[in-house]
């Protein structure tokens, strides 16, 4: 499977804003983004984004595969079911990256990243429904119970998400029980509950053309 290897705060400062892709490294004073807020490159200071329709269409996708940690044909491939189905093409597309197994261990808080979390369900570390899972992108549904498999339970990392990020809860279309390490999704997510700084519509628009 391929993966993106290089710097990922290089992705940050392309954006113009904190996509939070390195954990507790984005809040600290270390953030590259907090000590170059200008885009990468020999001309990045002086670089000026294009204000055209397909420019603001590009960075919302490219935005959005960021944060999700996809690359462009795992991507397409998301928004190529999401537009099948029912419902709103742009929200469906959100909802599916949002039940990916790799994002719902981050946002559990079982991990600082999402990517360290696809490292950890690669690693066979967490179980759905009793039976592990190995696959980032699986799509976890409603009434499935995520749990970290007992031989897993004193990772560090794990440890120390669940610290660094104690009192801050979990979204609302999910639950936690932190002293077993199970969460469980309740609902499909909204638009409202999801929060990411996207314009889906966006998106949808640059596919459709």
């Amino acid at each position: 499977m391929a993966v993106y290897h290089d710097a990922r705060c290089r992705l940050c400062r392309r954006e113009g804003m904190k996509l939070f892709l390195k954990g507790a490294r984005c809040f600290s004073d270390k953030c590259a983004f907090e000590r170059r807020g200008y885009a990468p490159g020999e001309h990045g200071k002086s670089r000026r984004a294009k204000e055209t329709n397909y420019g603001l269409q590009l960075r919302e996708k490219q935005k959005a595969r960021r944060i999700y940690g996809l690359l462009e044909a795992q991507f397409r491939h998301f928004f190529s079911k999401a537009s099948t189905a029912k419902g709103v093409t742009g929200e469906v597309l959100l909802q599916m990256l949002e039940r990916r197994l790799d994002n719902v261990v981050f946002r559990l808080g079982l991990a600082p990243s999402r990517s360290a979390a696809r490292q950890l369900v690669r690693h066979r570390h967490f179980s759905v429904n009793g039976r592990t899972v190995d696959i980032p992108s699986f799509q976890v549904r409603v009434g499935d119970e995520i749990a970290v498999r007992d031989k897993s339970k004193e990772l560090l990392v794990i440890k120390s998400s669940l610290e660094s990020r104690k009192g801050q809860g979990v979204p609302d279309w999910m639950e936690m029980n932190s002293d077993r390490l199970v969460g469980r999704i309740l609902h499909i997510p909204t638009r409202a509950s999801i929060g990411v700084p996207i314009n889906e519509q966006l998106i949808v628009e640059l596919y459709s053309k």
